[in-house]
């Protein structure tokens, strides 16, 4: 390239020339010879020397083509995924929760602390939750090494620590105002609020030591604050909902809209009774000053007691009952006649009235009736193979068996034992069984919601198990690599956060986070470093990627993200 100044009144204008040196035998030097004018260079048409350029490389074998246009004094220092890291980025600034962080972070606190750097860490964590689930350690590796974090080049696990120690301190407010944005950024109308709990364990050898604690499960500092305190550890042995009953755990418990967005999380003693949980979790959420709420709940909530609390104030329900639990209620329901109304192919529903403050609904579902039948069919079968030939046995071997096939509950639940002590298949016990085939029974106090509106209102209760599932497979609530328990109880509310930017992610695209993280983290940051100093680039978007960043309304990242020039 030769470049020539030219004076005029506005100042001095350069223009590029694309030269060619030749030699001059007449002077006796090389003479450069202009191929090709670009005309001014404050003018110039850089999209048209990028299609020379291209045109140009066509006719050199694509190796050549390739170290001809890449500058040789360039090197390719760097590369790390940045897709994940910059929309969920976009989506916790939607959110605005590093503003909350930020208004949270100094109220009524004695010591000043660094909130900018105290909210990236924390984003950081919900990022690594998100994308790459580890330990605390190696999410700060992940963080330094293998993730762009905007505003946080490095860290360590200490200011992560610190982080956590301070959420646990104020999750109460930032669960609040995260869900006041939440509501009006979705515009989420929270008539029915779903609510479920479940357990993760530990790998310990023994328990933790009992503490002080009040009635909602929360450490005392002093045993005399609370006259109906209980000793008890968090970490403990409980009914795993993991079949882990022989390693402590604790138990967690998650609120959720109809559209699955996660509301608030909770955590208890490993020893908590679901029968007792429900009544706090009502009276947590009273303050938030939400209208009318039917609470949908599974069979493990459906306790006089609770029915009563959760109907409290302007409050309503919609819990299952046990068919099998034998009140004269259910059997009332159970045994009242009336015609089914199709509400799905796979759904029909029957109302039934037997108070004046509950009404009762019958859900049936003919592909599950099927399948109930087949799976007794199968276990009578196997059970009538087991008892065959057994009135020849003694009374003793006979036992034995009897005792073996008391811990198989499918099996036992048709076993019958004569006078006599002989086993036979419970052929009563069979013929109510099929009345049960396909069925589970609902009970609801609101007056005004139809039998249809019930049924599909409880069916919704799966959003919380697709919650517990995400939790567990896809952001790895457990292994929990921590100790005390104010960061147990962190960790819990970091995956509450990560849970709640995948569902905001997968209800505005209507895909799931596994496709969404997978295409997002092909996205990658290079760093490139070279004389003049060094720059970071992403890479071009593909047609899904920029698909997801449209229907999330986020904009295209920048191609040069960061640039710093060398020392002169």
């Amino acid at each position: 390239m030769k470049t020539t100044k030219r004076e005029n009144k506005s100042g001095t204008v350069r223009y590029l020339h694309l030269a060619h040196n030749e030699w001059d035998p007449a002077k006796g030097r090389a003479v450069p010879k202009v191929l090709f004018t670009f005309g001014r260079e404050d003018q110039l048409d850089r999209d048209a020397v990028k299609r020379l350029v291209a045109s140009l490389s066509k006719l050199l074998e694509p190796g050549d083509a390739l170290a001809s246009t890449a500058a040789s004094d360039l090197e390719f220092t760097a590369s790390v995924p940045f897709g994940g890291t910059f929309v969920l980025d976009h989506l916790w600034h939607r959110l605005k929760i590093d503003q909350i962080v930020g208004r949270v972070g100094q109220r009524g606190r004695c010591r000043r602390r660094d909130m900018t750097a105290t909210e990236r860490v924390l984003f950081a964590l919900v990022a690594n939750r998100a994308l790459a689930p580890s330990s605390k350690l190696a999410a700060a590796e992940w963080i330094t090494h293998d993730a762009h974090i905007d505003g946080l080049p490095e860290v360590d696990e200490q200011p992560c620590y610190r982080a956590m120690d301070w959420l646990h301190e104020v999750t109460g407010e930032v669960e609040k105002h995260v869900f006041d944005e939440v509501a009006h950024l979705l515009n989420l109308e929270v008539d029915l609020l779903f609510f479920d709990t479940t357990s993760t364990y530990f790998e310990l050898e023994e328990p933790d030591e009992p503490v002080a604690r009040d009635d909602k499960g929360r450490r005392l500092d002093n045993e005399s604050d609370d006259e109906g305190a209980q000793a008890v550890g968090f970490r403990v042995h409980g009914k795993s909902k993991d079949s882990r009953d022989d390693l402590p755990q604790i138990v967690i418990g998650m609120a959720v809209t109809r559209d699955g967005i996660p509301v608030r999380c909770w955590c208890w003693p490993g020893n908590a009774s679901d029968q007792t949980l429900i009544r706090q979790v009502k009276d947590d959420m009273r303050d938030w000053t939400l209208s009318k709420i039917v609470w949908v709940a599974d069979r493990g909530f459906s306790s006089e007691a609770n029915r009563r609390y959760l109907r409290s104030g302007e409050h309503a329900y919609i819990i299952g009952e046990k068919l099998r639990s034998g009140s004269p209620q259910i059997k009332a329901a159970l045994s009242r006649q009336g015609r089914y109304q199709d509400i799905a192919d796979n759904m029909r529903v029957k109302e039934v009235r037997i108070s004046d403050t509950e009404r009762f609904v019958i859900c049936h579902n003919p592909e599950a009736a099927e399948r109930d039948q087949h799976m007794r069919t199968q276990l009578a079968t196997q059970l009538e193979e087991l008892i065959a030939d057994t009135d020849k046995l003694s009374d003793f071997k006979r036992g034995e068996l009897r005792g073996k096939i008391a811990d198989k509950p499918g099996l036992n639940r048709y076993l019958r034992t004569t006078p006599a002590g002989k086993l036979r298949v419970d052929q009563a016990k069979i013929k109510a069984e099929e009345n049960l085939d396909g069925k589970y029974l609902l009970r609801c106090s609101d007056p005004h919601l139809s039998a249809e509106d019930i049924a599909l209102g409880y069916k919704q209760l799966l959003e919380v198990e697709r919650g517990w599932r995400d939790m567990k497979q896809v952001i790895d609530l457990r292994p929990v690599y921590h100790r005390p328990e104010e960061r147990i109880r962190a960790h819990v509310t970091l995956c509450w956060l990560a849970l709640l930017l995948i569902r905001i992610a997968e209800t505005t695209t209507n895909v799931t986070w596994p496709s969404i993280r997978r295409e997002l983290q092909r996205v990658h940051l290079g760093t490139f470093t070279g004389p003049t100093g060094t720059f970071q680039q992403v890479t071009a978007l593909a047609k899904p990627q920029r698909d997801l960043l449209t229907a999330l309304q986020i904009p295209a990242p920048k191609q040069i993200l960061d640039l710093q020039p060398g020392p002169r």
